[in-house]
């Protein structure tokens, strides 16, 4: 019979590289390209911007997930604070919003692979959806055991864009493009080419490039040292924003003209093309491939524990709270997998919109649960004075902060509804609350109605 509980089988060193591989990923090998064609040089400040805005809220997760012992998911969080209707909501549209990225990856694991293949995007996402499957019904521990190693080439990648930039900045080297500068910041129409408007409508690519760094908080039922691990994890997160996000964009910046980028492609890819080394920039690719394969892999685990969590509250199907032999939750590594794949279907009916589509609905699903986490911790606060005086991780300017960022939220909302490519998404994203509002209407009233029975057959 399978066990109970999940496995407390992840390291610290897979936590760290967890944290940092959900910051390192699609959003900014991929994204990233996307986003400085719309603000230039000003993209720096906006990845400056929402990373601190995104530690914040992590500080008010971590202070959270150790106030109680309990805790396996901000969704337990949510149904303390806010109640059961939160929780299921929060829990549903976490699960969503993962979807969503997943299927972002899926689909640019499609794109890369077309880099020396001319096949079809939906082939090589099949394929990979299949191999990682296969790995995550395992153990845990090969999950973390993949995240390290993925998270470990990614890094090494970064530092070795940003060791070959200074390189080029101190000989003065000259690309096709020009000559590698710190003046290509601001020598091609400024820092803001594009005026604030496009500064503005850079922010949606910007927030999706940093989904997945709560991931942590997902692992916190498989973390071996929670108390220790997490805060661990979460207090460094500005230090890799400030080098994997912004030290690795100034380089970009300086090597090519803003001008020079085009959004279809990885930017990092081209950097090392413009440079002269179509090997390196080969080896890139494989890197961004990897990356992409990295962050649906984080995906299918993070659906999967959500699933199980969700089930275990009577919130999804009983058969999706249960464990295999491996201490995995098998049935829902395939149902998160099966609607995956449906980003390998959008990457074959419309492969020039999916990635933009499935990204945006994912940036704004994470826009409420990054809000529920502020919210929750504003509540936490007011309700739990004892828990908050005895925190060892308190999460600082706080209650200021939580509404600082969440107003912060809100105003990127609104550009998404104002920018023309954002706002078929932004408009059609309520359908999936209204869904879940009437789901969990017909759950409410299914379980009175069983209550109501099981009162009238004992009297």
């Amino acid at each position: 019979m399978a066990q109970k509980e999940l496995k407390r089988e992840l390291a610290n060193r897979h936590v760290q590289l967890i944290a940092i591989g959900g910051t390192i990923g699609t959003g900014l090998f991929l994204g990233s390209g996307k986003a400085i064609e719309k603000a230039g040089p000003s993209i720096i400040i906006t990845y400056l911007i929402v990373g601190m805005a995104i530690f914040f809220v992590m500080r008010a997760l971590g202070e959270l997930l150790l106030s109680k012992a309990g805790y396996q998911s901000f969704t337990d969080i949510a149904e303390d604070y806010l109640g059961p209707k939160a929780a299921f909501i929060t829990g549903w549209t976490y699960w969503f919003c993962w979807i969503m990225t997943a299927m972002a990856d899926v689909i640019a694991v499609g794109v890369y692979v077309q880099y020396w293949l001319d096949i079809p995007q939906w082939m090589p996402a099949v394929l990979c959806l299949i191999i990682l499957l296969g790995l995550n019904l395992m153990t845990v521990k090969n999950f973390g055991e993949l995240e390290f190693w993925f998270a470990l080439i990614k890094v090494i990648t970064i530092l070795a864009l940003i060791g070959l930039g200074i390189v080029l900045l101190i000989m003065g080297f000259k690309t096709d493009a020009g000559s590698v500068t710190v003046r290509n910041l601001w020598e091609h129409g400024g820092i803001f080419p594009n005026g604030v408007t496009g500064f503005l409508f850079s922010f949606q690519m910007v927030v999706f490039a940093y989904v997945g760094v709560e991931l942590v908080g997902v692992s916190a039922a498989e973390t071996a040292d929670p108390q220790k691990n997490i805060p661990s994890a979460i207090n460094k997160i500005p230090l890799r924003i400030l080098f994997f996000y912004v030290g690795a964009l100034i380089v970009l910046l300086c090597i090519n003209p803003w001008t020079q980028l085009s959004p279809a492609e990885s930017p990092f890819v081209r950097t090392f093309t413009l440079v002269g080394i179509p090997v390196a920039a080969g080896i890139i690719n494989f890197v961004v491939l990897t990356s992409a394969a990295s962050a649906c892999n984080s995906g299918m685990f993070s659906t999967s524990r959500i699933l199980y969590n969700l089930s275990r509250k009577g919130q999804a199907p009983q058969k999706l709270g249960e464990l295999n032999r491996n201490h995995v939750p098998g049935s829902s590594l395939f149902v998160s997998t099966l609607v995956i794949s449906g980003g390998a279907l959008l990457s074959k009916l419309i492969p020039g919109q999916a990635f933009e589509i499935v990204t945006t609905i994912s940036a704004i699903c994470f826009i409420w649960v990054w809000g529920v986490i502020l919210v929750c911790h504003i509540r936490y606060k007011r309700k739990r004075r004892d828990l908050h005086n005895a925190s060892t991780f308190k999460a600082p300017l706080t209650p200021f902060i939580n509404y600082a960022v969440l107003a912060l939220f809100a105003a990127i909302l609104i550009i998404m509804l104002i920018a023309e490519e954002t706002r078929p998404a932004l408009l059609c994203t309520p359908l999936w609350f209204i869904l879940l509002l009437v789901l969990y209407s017909l759950r409410t009233r299914k379980i009175k109605e069983t209550t109501d029975t099981s009162s009238v057959t004992h009297s």
